[in-house]
């Protein structure tokens, strides 16, 4: 955005001593925490009401923390447009799950998280999915609503030493047709019933193996690694912990395709990272832009029950080796026309610019 004439401020309630402050190239005004979950900060109030003037908009990035009402209300008071991005907060995916949770927003939602949706010049949605989904969570709900993308920054393409680095460091792979997943470890993200889909027999003359690389934040992969060894499965299965730089590359370079079986994924960044590597794309149907990868053929998508997931599977196992390398192109063109980072940037500042005109 800077690099298209946007002068941007990011305004964070983070310590205005952290480390990680001074190596980063943004404009950041830390303003220090808040108080209690909700995240209550005077000097956040009182930084706004000195400064939002000097703005032409403002945008509130999530919602249930002081920080998205705060920035309502000094807008409202000062006629300062001002936009949100939900990311996801509205899927009524956590109503089901977290009901308590659930119950604890309603009493704040009408006073609070409905008027600054209600007020926004815009509440923008980063797949049209998402959109659709809100409107489950609460029947109190009013929004201009509008859909744009996220992106990421097109790759160099993984080469033959990115790939053979990962192969030195995960040899069990290679020759195999590999499956990636990328993410955290976590059940949210469908990893047991993926163990559980993987077929027991070869389904082709050519091994499989599954690569699941991200951290294990809630030690789950203990549990995980029993479910392995009681079931004899017949797959290599390959925890490779965190990957970054040449190894994630490398990662992506030797994948035969991306797998993420999530039961809730608002986005999927790790999707748009495969595409742009030109991996085609397994996913279930509650990542939010899987009418997307539908659209652009750039995968396959199924519900998030164990029985969509080894459809995933053995659709992708008995893909023609024409059709897969079809895929690939279809996956890079996905990226390039949807979620290339200029693109999501130019979609961005144009909303911004109509809506506060």
């Amino acid at each position: 955005m800077e690099k298209r004439g946007a002068q941007i401020t990011v305004v964070a309630q983070d310590d205005p001593a952290a480390p990680w402050l001074s190596d980063s190239p943004l404009n950041i005004i830390a303003v220090g925490g808040g108080k209690s979950s909700y995240r209550y900060s005077r000097a956040l109030a009182d930084w706004l009401r000195e400064h939002i003037t000097e703005y032409d908009c403002a945008i509130a990035n999530g919602l249930w923390q002081y920080h998205s009402f705060a920035l309502a209300r000094e807008c409202g008071r000062t006629r300062t447009p001002y936009f949100v991005f939900p990311h996801g907060m509205l899927d009524p995916w956590f109503k089901h799950t977290y009901p308590l949770k659930h119950l604890k927003k309603w009493l704040y939602w009408p006073w609070a998280d409905y008027r600054v949706l209600r007020n926004a010049a815009a509440v923008i949605f980063t797949s049209e999915e998402e959109r659709q989904l809100a409107r489950e969570s609460f029947w109190l709900y009013r929004a201009n609503e509008i859909v744009s993308p996220l992106g990421a920054e097109a790759p160099a393409q993984a080469g033959s030493g990115a790939k053979n680095l990962f192969l030195a460091k995960f040899p069990e792979v290679e020759k195999t047709r590999m499956l990636l997943f990328l993410g955290r470890i976590h059940p949210k993200k469908g990893c047991d019933m993926l163990i559980d889909a993987l077929p027991r027999h070869a389904l082709t003359d050519e091994p499989l193996s599954l690569v699941l690389a991200g951290p294990d934040q809630i030690g789950w992969q203990a549990q995980l690694r029993e479910r392995l060894a009681r079931m004899d499965v017949s797959p290599r299965v390959i925890f490779a912990g965190m990957l970054e730089g040449t190894l994630k590359n490398g990662a992506f370079g030797n994948a035969d395709a991306f797998i993420l079986p999530s039961h809730q994924e608002n986005f999927g960044m790790a999707v748009i990272e495969a595409l742009a590597f030109g991996v085609p794309v397994l996913i279930s149907d509650k990542v939010n832009i899987w009418r997307e990868i539908e659209a652009e053929r750039a995968g396959y998508t199924e519900p998030d029950d164990l029985a969509g997931t080894t459809r995933l599977v053995e659709r992708w196992l008995h893909t023609a080796p024409a059709d897969r390398e079809q895929m690939r192109e279809n996956a890079r063109r996905c990226f390039q026309q949807r979620f290339e980072i200029g693109r999501a940037a130019d979609s961005l500042l144009r909303i911004l610019r109509e809506r506060t005109r």
